[in-house]
């Protein structure tokens, strides 16, 4: 069963939502993005990681595929985040990339407009992501379409082995509930 076409207004440009059977294209775009982004060194997801995420028993991400005249053009891979504050849902965008040489057809345009119309139609609050601060390009593209920098905050990460040295200071055990304890 193929996944269902999404018609844009945009001429040549169709969306749709990836399954299992996407996970080499996806991947192929977190690579293109990565290499663009001058960090193709640090992708070390497979396809089998693509899979688990999107299809598997504890589905995390969701990707929705942009096609240009027929051509696997560009995506944007997003999933839920929640925001205490506004005590509402949010939509995270990861990654938004489109193929080069299909740049400037409106192809992120309509991935992004298409995400906030989900962020809208679930009740979310907020769509957001990051963008690397010499990307002047995209910058502007986000600015273009009413984005707000968030300045006053820096994103935090901890990966790799300070992830396991972090995980490893305290160890932690499953009690029984407070009544099976007397």
């Amino acid at each position: 069963m193929s996944a269902l076409r999404i018609g844009t207004p945009v001429p040549g440009v169709v969306l749709r939502h990836a399954g299992k059977e996407d996970t080499g294209t996806v991947l192929e775009f977190i690579r293109g993005l990565a290499e663009y982004e001058r960090l193709a060194h640090e992708v070390v997801a497979t396809e089998a990681d693509i899979e688990a995420a999107l299809a598997g028993e504890r589905k995390v991400i969701d990707v929705v595929l942009a096609d240009y005249e027929g051509e696997a053009a560009g995506f944007a891979l997003y999933f839920y985040s929640f925001s205490t504050f506004l005590g509402r849902p949010g939509i995270y965008l990861e990654d938004l990339f489109v193929r080069p040489h299909l740049r400037g057809k409106g192809i992120g345009t309509a991935l992004l407009v298409y995400l906030a119309t989900i962020a809208r139609d679930r009740g979310c609050g907020r769509l957001e992501w990051s963008v690397l601060d010499w990307n002047e390009p995209s910058i502007h593209f986000y600015r273009g379409l009413g984005a707000v920098a968030m300045d006053e905050w820096t994103v935090n990460r901890i990966t790799g082995e300070r992830l396991h040295a972090l995980a490893s200071k305290m160890e932690f055990v499953a009690m029984p509930p407070r009544e099976e304890r007397r």
